[in-house]
């Protein structure tokens, strides 16, 4: 896997493969999908948007970086990580994550915050983790599921 900027010929699959993410309901705050057009508007809109392609091409995962805020916090960076189901757990959510975390020292962030990781998601949870995310505490039913329940989401942070 190569793991490079974005280009717009990648729009069509990122966009697919964000649109899976929000469509599973159990790890990203948005209700609504991206088309074409709000696509390409929402990751033109990132301070940074890479992707993961595979050795013929084809993006196979994704992120965006941005402000976490504005302002007197806008050093503090966030971040959002999909992967294609049908390369999940082969460690590409690793290879994106680190790349984000050099991006982000590169674009002037001093530090990484991840809002609201859902409790559940322990796969995520324990890559940041070895990453050295620092767990920052957990908001009880702060994520409601696409199948109406609450669940707790943990908060995160990394100097960079």
């Amino acid at each position: 896997m190569t793991i490079r900027p974005y280009q717009p010929s990648d729009l069509p699959a990122m966009t697919a493969i964000w649109n899976e993410v929000v469509e599973e309901g159990v790890a990203f705050p948005q209700l609504e999908t991206l088309d074409e057009a709000s696509g390409e508007r929402f990751f033109a809109a990132q301070t940074h948007t890479a992707v993961a392609v595979d050795d013929a091409g084809a993006v196979r995962g994704l992120y965006i970086l941005h402000p976490n805020n504005v302002g007197r916090c806008g050093h503090i960076a966030n971040a959002s990580f999909a992967v294609s189901s049908l390369c999940r757990g082969q460690r590409l959510g690793e290879a994106l994550a680190k790349d984000c975390l050099r991006q982000a020292r590169a674009c002037g962030f001093t530090l990484m915050q991840f809002n609201a990781v859902v409790e559940s998601n322990v796969h995520a949870r324990h890559l940041y983790e070895r990453l050295g995310f620092q767990p920052l505490g957990a908001i009880p039913g702060g994520f409601r599921m696409k199948d109406g329940r609450y669940e707790t989401i943990c908060l995160y942070y990394h100097t960079l």
